[in-house]
């Protein structure tokens, strides 16, 4: 079988995770988190839709990363975030940081925002 590395550009991969933290490009961040091809930034959680929001028209799809496992996300959240332009897909904190890496590695316009597991 032949491997074939994965370049991300200057963008920078969700290489792990843990209890309370993330670790995107080799640098430890506590969480909750929000994560670009751009960069990483402290992100408030449920009550912080207005800091996604200012994503409006550079990303297509935001992933949020519910936890350990996936759960409903508060519907005052996703409408202010749909109503800005963005789709939003919940799913675990796991499934979401390998999802954004997939995405990103093929120049999508993609971010997450992630609850600690």
């Amino acid at each position: 079988m032949r491997l074939t590395e994965i370049d991300y550009g200057r963008a920078r991969p969700i290489d792990g995770y843990g209890p309370g933290f993330f670790r995107v490009g080799g640098e430890a961040h506590p969480g909750p988190l929000l994560v670009t091809a751009d960069g990483v930034a402290a992100w408030g959680g449920y009550d912080d839709s207005a800091t996604l929001a200012e994503w409006a028209g550079q990303i297509d799809v935001l992933f949020i990363g519910t936890g350990p496992k996936i759960a409903p996300v508060p519907a005052g959240f996703r409408d202010a975030l749909e109503a800005a332009g963005i789709g939003v897909e919940p799913m675990s904190s796991p499934s979401a940081c390998r999802t954004f890496n997939v995405l990103l590695s093929e120049g999508r316009r993609v971010a997450a925002a992630l609850l600690p597991v």
